[in-house]
């Protein structure tokens, strides 16, 4: 049973990174509420700020420094205020947090968000508070997430943590722990408290969805020593996607994300078949190049991943397809650069997220490669990589114009306050007049326009 805490102490909780760091920062939410604190948005007036942190590149660090150091001033007008560190930073970076920087009273790490309150008391006794310790079985399946600043129409429902991959560049399996997968049993009570709430959409999460297994418990690497049972009634990923598809037929489901190495021709087949899968892959590619491939331990080449693609428009064929690029990376050389230019011609993806190559201390790539591409053309490639895929993305958009697409209806439009927006099967932004319409309907809406970005239509 977890330690009751103050009441009526105001929390706030800012969220950088992935959508995994907004679905945990549900979880920290859920929690606190649960034990005697109340969400505020008024973090100047709060008892306790939260701030959720990513490590996945340099930029999002120094945005979080510089936001700790910001509430460093607060904290001098405030004495009784409490700063924590939770997420990726908090693992990385605990020691030069409490005793070197004495920027925070307490970190904590992924896995041990349950423990906050406790250490919330350690706090409050005047001890410096962290647990980083990461689990090996999933943590938090038991929660009931308190759904932060939510439209009430989508909502995040996390089937994975951490990652086996390994990939060079990356500190996920080093701040997230190894992969394990969570209970179907409390996915399916989740969905159905959601769509007993109203929810009209979901996105399952996890590093890497495809990987998903379960066979009644322990991590995915330790499945060789399952009993036949267990492995005659397992659940992979593509059964998991069935199960909630069908026995959710009301409610539009998204995944995010998938890995070019695991992802099955079944869980197409199952993306096909139910209408309420939504029509979109993100597949990171990372480089066109087989050379920087190999460098990040990424575990397919191109030709595959290539193969892969065509399955999926064979298969899907209205599909969208998103990608991550790193430019930049180490060795990476002129000719690699032409390479992943050339992938994206090939794919023609609808949208991505593109960044130069930054070193991650701990990482592999950080230890044994020397990041020597120049900041000047890291950046010139990064923009060569961002004009191209403008070019694909408002050519993909401009093939909607004259077309129909079902809309879920999600909030009003940041540009008019005239009109609505939602995203259609394909993730894509769609933006049109309001009229009589209502957030969380779904409505078929006339393509008109479009920018590289956004469709723009009538109802």
């Amino acid at each position: 049973m977890l330690t009751t805490v103050d009441n009526k102490k105001k929390y706030t909780i800012i969220t950088y990174g992935c959508q995994m760091n907004f679905s945990d920062s549900e979880v920290v939410s859920s929690i606190l509420n649960d034990n005697g604190y109340q969400s505020s948005d008024d973090h100047i007036n709060s008892d306790l700020i939260l701030l959720n942190t990513c490590s996945i590149r340099e930029k999002a660090e120094l945005t979080i420094r510089k936001k700790l150091q910001s509430f460093k001033k607060l904290k001098k007008k405030n004495s009784n205020l409490k700063i924590g560190v939770l997420g990726c930073m908090a693992e990385r970076l605990k020691e030069k947090f409490l005793t070197e920087e004495k920027m925070v009273d307490l970190v904590v790490g992924p896995d041990a968000y349950r423990d906050i309150p406790n250490l919330l008391r350690d706090v409050e006794i005047g001890n410096n508070a962290v647990n980083v310790i990461l689990s090996k079985d999933e943590t938090y399946g038991d929660i009931d997430p308190s759904r932060l600043k939510s439209n009430g129409i989508s909502a995040f429902v996390s089937i994975t943590r951490g990652c086996d991959n390994m990939c060079t560049f990356c500190v996920v399996p080093f701040t997230r722990g190894r992969e394990r997968s969570r209970d179907p049993k409390s996915i399916i009570k989740e969905i159905l408290k959601l769509k007993n709430e109203g929810y009209s959409e979901i996105t399952l999460l996890g590093q890497n969805v495809d990987s998903y297994l379960w066979y009644g418990g322990g991590l995915k690497k330790d499945f060789k020593d399952a009993t036949e049972l267990q492995k005659k009634s397992s659940l992979s990923f593509s059964k998991l996607l069935e199960l909630i598809a069908t026995n959710f037929k009301s409610m539009r489901i998204r995944f995010t994300t998938s890995n070019p190495q695991d992802m099955s021709e079944d869980v197409l087949n199952v993306m096909a078949k139910h209408k309420n899968i939504c029509k979109h892959i993100h597949l990171p590619v990372q480089s066109g190049s087989d050379k920087i491939l190999n460098l990040m331990n990424r575990k397919h080449t191109i030709n595959e991943y290539k193969e892969l693609i065509n399955k999926i428009r064979r298969i899907i064929p209205n599909c969208g397809i998103s990608h991550d690029i790193i430019t930049g990376f180490p060795n990476e050389s002129e000719d690699d650069h032409k390479l992943t230019l050339e992938l994206m011609n090939y794919v023609k993806y609808d949208f991505g997220f593109m960044f130069k190559y930054s070193e991650r201390p701990g990482t592999p790539a950080y230890k044994k490669l020397d990041d020597n591409v120049p900041e000047k053309i890291k950046q010139k490639r990064l923009q060569e990589i961002i004009d191209l895929q403008q070019k694909h993305s408002f050519n993909n958009l401009k093939d909607y114009v004259g077309t129909n697409c079902e809309v879920l209806i999600e909030k009003e439009s940041k540009k008019s306050s005239q009109f609505w927006c939602g995203r259609n099967s394909q993730n894509i932004m769609v933006v049109f007049p309001k009229k009589n319409l209502k957030p969380g309907e779904t409505v078929s809406v006339k393509i008109i326009d479009n920018t590289s970005t956004t469709l723009i239509g009538r109802s």
